[in-house]
């Protein structure tokens, strides 16, 4: 196994952070300072998605296991939570519905993490 690349995961780290205060999880003076430069809210969560989306795209095949599963779970959890940020806030919504709108995991032909792709 090889040691994972102390950018890499800091880009990923500073990514899903960003993504994170924007949608109001932070409790730490980070948030404060977003909220008063505007950073705040689904907009900005989705431009970080969407990063760590481009970034899954770009290094498809050249992560090692610890990246590739850090980058899983942060797509993972922010388009779980970008996504119930765009529903209404009718509790009587359909679960259903909002699960069909999240987008595939990976890029076609590589597996989920652990399953021994690449």
């Amino acid at each position: 196994m090889s040691t994972p690349d102390p950018r890499f995961m800091g880009l990923l780290h500073a990514l899903r952070s960003s993504a994170e205060v924007a949608l109001g999880d932070d409790d730490t003076p980070l948030r404060a300072h977003a909220a008063r430069d505007g950073v705040r809210g689904l907009a900005a969560a989705e431009r970080s998605l969407g990063l760590l989306e481009m970034l899954q795209l770009k290094t498809a095949g050249n992560l090692g296991e610890t990246e590739r599963d850090a980058l899983w779970t942060a797509l993972r959890t922010l388009r779980a939570r970008v996504d119930r940020a765009r529903q209404p806030s009718d509790p009587e919504a359909d679960d259903t519905a909002r699960s069909a709108t999240l987008l595939p995991m990976a890029p076609l032909g590589e597996g989920e993490p652990g399953d021994g792709g690449p």
